[in-house]
């Protein structure tokens, strides 16, 4: 049955969030902080890694040295047209909703969700770092490919790694991290059905380029959380989008 993989995927990220803010609320405050040193550091580590490698699989391919620009040009062009689009706003906002709906759930941890925890981190700030984690990379396309045909072990082996990564943000980041289940399931559950006619159309560069940006966005997530710098991350997403359809023009 396709999307096996992807119902596991969902099921093991809420598991882990549920996990993470039962310790969430036995953790005391400076082991919560130095929680959210270390897992921004992991997460500008994952960030600059997967973006290296994204950077480097593009330049071996017919992109070749366009794939700097392809990384400088998705960036701006999709931080202007997400800031044209005001998507940090309208996150804002989704996420006032969602807090004011978390706020009458009982078995939530306080401070994790219903109001900003730690740093000034909200429900919406959970979901939106969980999301791209969770939904940028080779292992999301490739292993929903895979599932929609019929083979879900690729989804099998991210659903643990996302189980434990869940565990850890909800501990900083509380309920929000659960949410991501969202994205997981359309953006995988979409590649997952469509697997048959997209699969011509997913090429290794526009993996690869969706790899190099995406992984940028990581890595700004890294810096917020290690309170270095917070950057309006929302806004930046359309960049994903475009890098994978430079990468497409240009193969």
């Amino acid at each position: 049955m396709p999307g096996r993989g992807v119902v596991v995927n969902m099921l093991t990220v809420l598991v882990g969030t549920g996990i993470g803010l039962v310790f969430g609320r036995i953790i005391a405050d400076r082991f919560r902080q130095i929680a959210f040193a270390a897992i921004g550091l992991a997460t500008m580590v994952i960030g600059v890694s997967m973006a290296l490698g994204g950077m480097r699989d593009l330049g071996d391919t017919a992109v070749g040295q366009y794939a700097a620009l392809v990384l400088v040009g998705s960036l701006v062009i999709g931080s202007i047209t997400g800031e044209a689009m005001r998507i940090e706003h309208y996150l804002k906002r989704f996420g006032h909703w969602l807090q004011e709906v978390a706020g009458r759930l009982p078995f939530l941890a306080p401070g994790t969700a219903t109001e900003p925890g730690e740093k000034g981190h909200t429900l919406v700030e959970g979901f939106v770092a969980a999301s791209l984690l969770f939904c940028v990379g080779a292992m999301t396309i490739l292993g929903s490919l895979q599932d929609g045909l019929g083979d879900p072990s690729l989804l099998y082996l991210k659903a643990l790694l996302d189980g434990i990564a869940a565990t850890a943000l909800a501990t900083t980041l509380g309920a929000g991290v659960g949410l991501s289940v969202i994205p997981i399931a359309v953006i995988q559950g979409g590649i997952a059905l469509g697997a048959a006619g997209l699969k011509p159309y997913v090429t290794d560069p526009v993996v690869f380029a969706i790899e190099l940006s995406g992984g940028a966005l990581i890595f700004a997530i890294g810096l917020d959380l290690a309170s270095i710098k917070r950057l309006p991350i929302g806004n930046m997403l359309p960049a994903i989008l475009y890098a994978a359809v430079a990468a497409a023009l240009l193969t």
